[in-house]
């Protein structure tokens, strides 16, 4: 069995991962909600994620804000509610830079660095939102190197992602898969085409998260589970110290 400090560049999902976009989806879309609403987390997200999936396979080259401006107007009307003008549509595309990190998330990662480890964001936004959340809520911790879909020209888990980061890797810090560890908390847009792509991952399985995470009868592909991204770099620590692996 591997060890995580067997690995060189851990490759970070983003957003559900280091940042709580269910929070922040919800606190953009509530402008848009009645008051008295009588929605669940569970519906809102649960239809946010459908046409959140239909439109990135629709347009697999728009940048995320304007997926999201675009997808705004759909969603609405699948809660039976009234259509929003343009301009509400657009701030609710702006506001990925806003939703907020995971308490651990800052103090983690700036730990998983000072071990030594390579950061490369591999994620499903375009550079500018990833650019306000890095500077915002992640308080500018430095990534060695930052692949979005905007650049790749497509979505997770297209598979097209996956080799896009392993070539950029290879040609950057000179290492193969084999010392990718990809890090993330969705099974569907980062373990299984992890996982198909022969990358080991490293499961953040968020407590409380309604998306992302593995449903009754589903089966777990990562290689590690931890409840918090604090809790891995705790287990990189006590690998460092011989104290044996997570």
């Amino acid at each position: 069995m591997a060890k995580l400090t067997d690995f060189k560049v851990l490759t970070f999902d983003v957003y559900g991962t280091l940042i709580d976009w269910e929070t922040g989806v919800l606190a953009a879309l509530a402008p848009s909600l009645p008051p008295n609403h009588t929605f669940t987390r569970q519906h809102l997200l649960t239809q946010y994620h459908h046409f959140e999936a239909s439109q990135q396979r629709a347009t697999p080259s728009l940048p995320y804000t304007s997926l999201l401006t675009t997808l705004h107007p759909s969603l609405l009307a699948s809660l039976s509610l009234p259509a929003p003008t343009p301009a509400a549509s657009a701030a609710f595309g702006a506001s990925v830079g806003t939703w907020p990190a995971f308490p651990d998330t800052v103090s983690a990662l700036r730990s998983l660095r000072n071990q030594g480890f390579k950061l490369v964001v591999l994620s499903n936004v375009d550079r500018a939102s990833f650019s306000l959340t890095n500077s915002g809520p992640l308080e500018g911790v430095p990534f060695d190197l930052v692949l979005t879909a905007q650049d790749i020209g497509s979505y997770k888990p297209d598979a097209r992602n996956f080799a896009y980061m392993l070539e950029s890797v290879e040609r950057e810090f000179g290492v193969g898969k084999e010392a990718v560890l990809q890090t993330a908390q969705s099974q569907f847009h980062d373990h299984l085409p992890a996982k198909r792509a022969g990358v080991r991952s490293a499961w953040i399985e968020r407590p409380g998260a309604v998306m992302g995470n593995v449903k009754e009868g589903e089966e777990v592909v990562a290689d590690w589970r931890f409840a918090t991204l604090g809790e891995m770099a705790e287990a990189v620590e006590r690998e460092g110290k011989g104290a044996g692996g997570a």
